[in-house]
Parts: structure tokens; C-alpha cells; sequence
């Protein structure tokens, strides 16, 4: 799996593989371009997934998006089949909260709007960023 050429069959491979060898369902807690591997492998990862917590979900139709990522590009609009959460910040470069707002729709996820936090990452400035913290652990804890 690469990190630098990321080609969306082997990423769904790893985390299929990732997913089936842990004895209890996990949360997968997805950023950016791997949003949109779980909204990929989500009907195959359906059974043996809780829910998922995704965080600045891109656009591959903007300008900012990775040419290297192009094999992610056709993005599922099917709800996924375990419950998930979209957050989103206002000013992310690589995705509008509009597009946050109409994946969030179509994948059936609750959706936050952080406030202009970026692409939610490192170069953020977040550090030990306790609200995401507090919003995940609030996520886990809804589940059943």
C-alpha cells in the first residue's frame, strides 16, 4: 500500500484485511482521502464495521485534490451501512462544506461544522485537539 501513489483497490485490500483480523468490530476514524476508502469498502466491510468517524472529507472535483488519488475519484453516494459522523471544517481546501453537507445526505452520516479549522490536520495548528477528542469519544459512545 502506498502512501505517495494511493491506488484505491489496494487500500480497500488493507483495510479489509485490517478489518477482519481484530476480534471486535472497530470505529474506523478515517481523514481525508481515506473517507473516501471507507465510502468504497464499506459494502464489503459492512458486517464487521460499528461506525465510522470521518474528518474532512475531500472533493475530488477540487482544485486541491491529489492527480495521484484520481483512482478514488468516482465516490459512492450509497448510505453506508453503519452509522457514521462527517466533520467538516469552513474553510478545508480540499472540500466545501457543501460537499461535506451532500455526502454527509447521501451516505446517510450525521454531519458537524467545526468552524474554519482547515483541512482538520497537523498544519491546522490543533495540537492536542480536545473538542475532537470529545466529539469522537461522544460518537463511540452513541453506538450500540
Amino acid at each position: 500500500m502506498s502512501w505517495d501513489q494511493p491506488d484505491l483497490s489496494d487500500w480497500v485490500n488493507a483495510l479489509q484485511d485490517c478489518v477482519s483480523g481484530v476480534k471486535e468490530a472497530p470505529v474506523l476514524v478515517a481523514h481525508s482521502l481515506a473517507c473516501l476508502l471507507v465510502a468504497h469498502a464499506a459494502p464489503k466491510i459492512a458486517r464487521k464495521v460499528r461506525g465510522a468517524f470521518l474528518v474532512a472529507v475531500p472533493d475530488p472535483d477540487a482544485p486541491a485534490f491529489p492527480k495521484e488519488a484520481m483512482t478514488f475519484r468516482e465516490v459512492p453516494s450509497i448510505r453506508l451501512p453503519f452509522p457514521s459522523l462527517i466533520l467538516a471544517s469552513d474553510d478545508d481546501p480540499f472540500g466545501t462544506t457543501d460537499y461535506a453537507r451532500r455526502r454527509a445526505g447521501e451516505w446517510g452520516a450525521g454531519l458537524i461544522l467545526v468552524g474554519a479549522l482547515g483541512h482538520i490536520n497537523g498544519a491546522s495548528g490543533l495540537g492536542d485537539w480536545k473538542t475532537g477528542r470529545a466529539l469522537l469519544e461522544g460518537f463511540c459512545n452513541g453506538l450500540e
